[in-house]
């Protein structure tokens, strides 16, 4: 009997892995922005439902939590680039190489959530406190549908924009693209940020819609890009 061998998912509904993401899109984004997962203080919610069993919803989180940016975490802590946060929490998913991890940037944020109830973002997920303003920019462009698919290429679903913004629709490790493919936003399973991908043109409309904390991929920026030149 034949191995079963997927096809390879489209770029326009997938992620790269481990390699140079500008080189990944060739062909069919011009660019990409790194959205940084915010962390968040839980406002009026009990931190310790923050656990596997217990952990909030997607709109329990967008209502009583509040956004913090890695530029106040780096104020907070003695970190001193978005790269070291970088490094510091996928050290403490032990998403690293022994070689590239570093237990001191992954001690300063541990030791944060400690001291300031201040929760990491999640990885491998578009995080509740982006996902909405990140279909309210869309919007503006004049989309009103969305799809939604899963990291392998093989499940895909359309949504109302709308409908999106009440549920919680993506997977883990999903993505959402538009219709005609210029736009998607996906997570790597092992990062703390996404990556908006689309032109440069379309990406700095979103961005004066809303200010969303990144920055702009480099031929040299790769998945890992805390661990390497950016």
């Amino acid at each position: 009997m034949a191995d079963r061998v997927l096809p390879q998912p489209e770029k326009f509904a997938s992620c790269p892995y481990d390699e140079k993401i500008l080189d990944f899109y060739k062909g069919q984004f011009d660019a990409v922005f790194m959205l940084l997962h915010p962390f968040f203080y839980p406002r009026k919610i009990n931190i310790d439902r923050f656990c596997p069993e217990h952990w909030p919803t997607k709109l329990e989180i967008i209502e009583t939590c509040e956004r913090v940016s890695w530029k106040r975490i780096i104020e907070l802590t003695d970190l001193s680039s978005f790269a070291q946060i970088d490094v510091g929490l996928r050290t403490s998913i032990h998403g690293l190489y022994r070689e590239i991890a570093n237990e001191d940037y992954a001690f300063r944020l541990i030791e944060l959530t400690e001291k300031e109830n201040i929760i990491h973002p999640s990885e491998g997920q578009l995080p509740p406190l982006l996902e909405n303003r990140i279909y309210e920019a869309i919007k503006v462009l004049g989309y009103e549908w969305l799809w939604v698919g899963n990291e392998f290429g093989t499940e895909r679903k359309l949504h109302w924009i709308d409908d999106l913004m009440k549920n919680d629709e993506i997977p883990s490790h999903g993505c959402v693209f538009t219709h005609d493919h210029s736009l998607l936003v996906t997570t790597h399973w092992d990062s703390h940020c996404s990556f908006l991908c689309s032109s440069k043109e379309i990406i700095e409309r979103i961005l004066e819609v809303e200010k969303f904390e990144g920055f702009y991929c480099t031929e040299n920026t790769e998945v890992y890009w805390g661990a390497y030149e950016i």
